[in-house]
């Protein structure tokens, strides 16, 4: 006779948001659509695992959009494909599945941002380089 019980596990992951200087504009944060092809293991996501196998983007990323899809990808300031244009931050982590190329996310296009706190080195674009209404500290 066999003694079969249920094993079920939760996992809570927290945010680190300490690069967000202040909770305005998170709220109106905006979905958009993000390709996961053109993000970089270990820099703009953390890989899954066995026990947690979707990768994780991670919050604060500086993202651009990609003119000629309307994807949005890791701003790129070097970029002629309107990568060059910052459109925001990614507000959350975001789960996605290996192998998928889209996933959706929120974008915060305004607020106030601590540019040295950001999971990736970045320098703020001058006001033409932008499409987001950011204040730096």
């Amino acid at each position: 006779m066999s003694d079969y019980q249920v094993l079920t596990t939760a996992t809570t992951v927290t945010d680190d948001r300490t690069w967000l200087a202040s909770l305005d504009g998170v709220h109106e944060a905006q979905t958009i659509p993000v390709d996961t092809s053109k993000l970089t293991a270990g820099t703009h996501y953390t890989a899954g695992t066995q026990n947690q196998p979707r990768h994780i983007i991670k919050s604060g990323i500086p993202l651009g959009k990609i003119a000629a899809s309307g994807l949005y990808v890791p701003y790129n300031a070097a970029a002629s494909d309107g990568t060059q244009i910052l459109a925001g931050f990614l507000v959350a982590e975001t789960a996605f599945t290996p192998g998928s190329t889209r996933t959706a996310g929120a974008l915060l296009w305004r607020g106030e941002v601590y540019a040295s706190k950001l999971p990736i080195a970045f320098t703020p674009p001058a006001v033409a380089n932008t499409t987001a209404f950011i204040h730096y500290r």
